[in-house]
């Protein structure tokens, strides 16, 4: 399968790595690259010396005839770039957020609907063994009932935007959907859609909004969501989760090794053995990801799908645009709960 690669930055250095390693095994290969940064551009090349290279993404799409494409831009270009994708008949890999606005949503749906093709979208977590471990032992209920959950996704100011993007709400959406949505995405796919939820958030002095604490309730399981950029660049990321079941409570620790822990109700201790997929470490990408192994796992995933004409089930563009309208909602209960305590101060 021909593939193309937009976006070579910290994320798309994520995907093509994933995809060099992919490509010893599967029958894929990139052979397009967009980028407007020329560094970048040539460090991706490395890895496919035949790859044709465009400045843009629109060029790239316009000139190409490939199977599939991976859309790893700043999170308000995905939509576009997904759109004349699809219009063009190329099965679309495309990182989350998948868009930033409910019309986008709409949109990108009709044309999937439309040219039917495969659409996945980086919700990545799904892919994470310690989440897969995790929804496997609640949805076969090895500990009991799932009483509580609390997930939190910590991390240091983000500086390595292209021109700052990160700190433009209307081209990030704050915090909310580009870091903390992970976990929103995770509680859907586990839990399902939330009866209720209560926000509360701090904000940069620009008024964007750098710290989201969501509080839900799923049937009669409450669950809580923290996401941070820290005001502290220098903030290690740091992923983690405590479920609390009835029999055991499972904690992951993104930062400890071993990362999964079970404290079972009669005081053992355990450590799931988990097999992942893929194992590299590899930190070229200039940002907080350095295990490579989920994301080789959910790009397998996608082809493996294509290759066997299976529906994308483990983050389907359907499910990625719920999960942003989720998003959207919580950042407007953030600005309210802000604005209102702007007043009482």
């Amino acid at each position: 399968m021909k593939i193309g690669l937009i976006g070579c930055g910290g994320m798309g250095t994520t995907h093509n790595l994933s995809l060099k390693a992919l490509s010893g095994k599967m029958d894929v290969e990139v052979t397009a690259l967009a980028d407007c940064r020329q560094e970048f551009l040539e460090r991706a090349a490395k890895q496919w010396p035949q790859a044709k290279t465009y400045v843009t993404g629109r060029e790239l799409l316009e000139n190409e005839e490939l199977d599939a494409v991976h859309i790893c831009l700043p999170s308000y270009l995905h939509a576009e770039h997904a759109v004349l994708a699809m219009e063009k008949g190329m099965h679309v890999f495309c990182e989350k957020p998948v868009c930033l606005t409910a019309e986008e949503g709409r949109r990108l749906l009709e044309v999937q609907k439309k040219t039917g093709v495969s659409v996945m979208v980086g919700q990545v977590v799904r892919s994470f063994d310690e989440y897969r471990y995790l929804k496997d032992v609640y949805d076969n209920k090895t500990y009991g009932k799932l009483k509580s959950i609390v997930m939190q996704r910590i991390s240091g100011d983000t500086k390595w935007g292209f021109e700052d993007w990160f700190h433009d709400e209307k081209k990030s959406c704050s915090v909310i959907l580009d870091l903390h949505i992970h976990d929103l995405d995770f509680l859907r796919y586990m839990l399902g859609e939330p009866d209720s939820f209560e926000v509360k958030a701090t904000a940069f002095d620009s008024g964007m909004v750098n710290q989201v604490l969501v509080s839900y309730q799923f049937g009669d399981v409450f669950a809580t969501a923290e996401g941070i950029w820290d005001v502290c660049t220098q903030l290690p990321f740091d992923p983690s989760f405590r479920a609390c079941f009835e029999e055991a409570t499972v904690i992951f620790q993104g930062r400890s090794n071993p990362s999964l822990t079970v404290w079972h109700k009669g005081g053992e201790v355990s450590h799931p053995q988990l097999a992942p997929e893929f194992t590299m470490h590899d930190t070229s990408a200039g940002i907080n990801i350095s295990d490579l192994g989920p994301y080789y796992t959910e790009i397998k995933y996608f082809y493996d799908c294509l290759e066997q004409g299976k529906e994308i089930e483990r983050a389907p563009l359907s499910e990625g645009i719920k999960s942003v309208l989720l998003g959207l909602e919580e950042l407007k209960a953030a600005k309210k709960y802000l604005e209102e305590n702007r007043r009482r101060a």
